[in-house]
């Protein structure tokens, strides 16, 4: 019986990155829109990447089986 291979979900996989401990990172959201009024360590901080929750972490298997 052949084995299909799976394809990648592109839009997440632009978006997302797996470290090498088989963690999703992702950047954080609010970052666009009126910097102004935030508080400069937050501003600071939404430049960064950080560690995707557990829940959606298990969606990211379907989405990037080989990520």
């Amino acid at each position: 019986m052949k084995k299909y291979k799976l394809k990648t979900h592109k839009a997440t996989a632009k978006r997302v990155s797996v470290t090498g401990g088989g963690k999703y990172m992702h950047m954080r959201s609010a970052k666009t829109k009126y910097r102004r009024k935030k508080d400069a360590n937050r501003n600071r901080s939404l430049g960064k990447p950080m560690v995707m929750a557990v829940g959606d972490a298990h969606k990211m298997k379907k989405l990037l089986p080989y990520g």
